[in-house]
């Protein structure tokens, strides 16, 4: 039921609600003579007769009726202060007004999410059912999991620091310009390097790339190579136009 459909038969007024609040809004009626208690009673036994209750409805009577409350405490409630009212009529209206439109703007969007709450309903997700073996199990077997000494090996586990991941298995990657400028920076303090002697240690792509690097210079005529025997030792040779 809507305050709007609400039949009044009071001292000073008999009629519908809303036609009460558009007399009282006016100042055609002064609140004070408006029982808001017989108000309260009449929508109550009307609900009981209709046996419905529309929380809407409702909740936009509630507010009706705190803020007529509040108004017409602040008329028979003067502040010691002050001889005269807080409010006077036209402000005092002007404010019922002003939250009876404020309760409308957020009903009009409560109902704007509700409607599309209902739109996307669809796709809200559903979780999945409890599995079969986890509904037969004992009350003592699934209160087991809930033990002090369960849950604190569980938490203890969770804040052990992780080991260390491992990058073994990924390939370094190497540049020739930065191999070009290794071989430059070793001839320009030594005219002779052993390659065994200066990239053993290196992996085998490091040590192929530095090769490319070896043909790039002697093509450049930076520097050059000796290899006595197959297999053996190679000793690189600074050229004429390595930079010092």
């Amino acid at each position: 039921m809507r305050s709007a459909d609400l039949e009044l038969d009071l001292d000073v007024f008999a009629g519908p609600f809303d036609l009460l609040l558009a007399i009282v809004l006016r100042e055609e009626i002064s609140l004070l003579e408006v029982e808001l208690g017989a108000v309260c009673a009449a929508y109550v036994q009307r609900l009981e007769e209709t046996g419905e209750l529309d929380l809407e409805a409702a909740t936009e009577f509630l507010v009706l009726i705190a803020a007529l409350l509040e108004l017409k405490s602040r008329m028979m409630l003067p502040s010691e202060e002050e001889v005269e009212l807080d409010l006077g009529p036209e402000e005092a209206a002007e404010e019922l007004l002003a939250r009876m439109l404020e309760y409308r703007r957020y009903k009009t969007a409560g109902a704007e999410l509700a409607a599309r709450f209902e739109a996307e309903r669809p796709h809200l997700y559903r979780s999945a059912p409890l599995p079969l073996e986890l509904r037969r199990v004992s009350v003592e077997v699934a209160t087991a999991v809930y033990d002090p000494d369960t849950l604190g090996a569980a938490m203890g586990n969770l804040l052990q620091v992780p080991p260390r991941i491992s990058t073994a298995h990924i390939r370094p990657t190497v540049s020739l310009e930065r191999r070009l400028d290794v071989l430059r920076d070793l001839l320009g303090r030594r005219s002779r390097l052993d390659f065994d002697e200066s990239f053993g240690n290196e992996d085998r792509l490091t040590q192929a790339v530095t090769i490319f690097a070896l043909l790039e210079l002697h093509k450049k005529g930076e520097a050059t190579w000796r290899q006595k025997d197959t297999f053996g030792p190679i000793e690189i040779v600074a050229g004429e136009g390595v930079p010092l």
